[in-house]
């Protein structure tokens, strides 16, 4: 069974003014904050080791988790002093995971229904250092797969940057669902320091290491980043 990262350190900017008095961890959809019901399905998986990373409002994340008696161990990963992304996010909560297991990576303001055992089952039979939730969606910034669905580079379309980390004949852009599977390996992989992005260290890992999506269809994700996202999340968890 894998062990779960909930990224909530974020600052929750485009949920403002809800994230003026509250971390974005904590803005309720349906009467339930987003942590609760990332955790809540996290245990229906049968996850029971679980490290969530906390910097705006840290107080309120660490008073919630400690209210709720949640059946499961729950670790706190205080970034209070410095936001690190999720690269320096998971260097920072390094200690905490049980580098037996694998580690399912999951951004606090995404719901879904993504089966958690399949993505699991597929990342385990595929063998991969990281396996990487995407969809077939309009969004400005892409990861690049080949035909063989393996991570080959990401492009910004505002920007018109570009990185390729493997050619191909043939990319397939897909946007990134916020939710990953990891071998506790990576983690040591990773030579950046300090706060940075993770996708980089895919790309630069990609060449060497086998990194694959995993995708889902479109209808069963939200990104609950900005408020008019949070009726359709509403409607997502009827």
């Amino acid at each position: 069974m894998f062990q779960a990262f909930i990224l909530a350190a974020g600052l929750g900017t485009r949920l403002k003014p809800l994230t003026d008095s509250l971390p974005k961890a904590l803005v309720e959809v349906n009467g339930v904050s987003l942590l609760e019901h990332n955790i809540n399905k996290l245990i229906s998986f049968g996850c029971k080791h679980i490290v969530v990373n906390v910097h705006h409002f840290s107080e309120k994340i660490i008073e919630h988790i400690a209210n709720k008696n949640y059946n499961a161990d729950i670790f706190i990963s205080d970034e209070t002093n410095q936001l690190l992304d999720t690269g320096g996010a998971l260097l920072n909560a390094k200690n905490y995971f049980d580098f037996s297991k694998d580690i399912l990576v999951h951004n606090v303001d995404i719901l879904s229904k993504i089966d958690f055992n399949d993505f699991y089952n597929h990342h385990k039979t595929e063998n991969n250092l990281a396996t990487l939730t995407v969809s077939q969606r309009q969004t400005s910034r892409y990861l690049l797969f080949d035909k063989n669905n393996k991570l080959c580079g990401w492009e910004n379309t505002k920007t018109n940057e570009k990185i390729i980390s493997n050619n191909s004949t043939e990319l397939i852009p897909f946007g990134f669902s916020g939710i990953q599977i990891i071998k506790p390996d990576l983690i040591d992989l990773i030579e950046n320091k300090g706060a940075f992005p993770i996708i980089p260290e895919y790309l630069k890992l990609s060449t060497s290491y086998p990194i694959y999506s995993y995708i889902h269809s479109q209808d069963i994700w939200v990104d609950v980043g900005k408020i008019e996202a949070i009726e359709k999340a509403q409607r997502l968890l009827e």
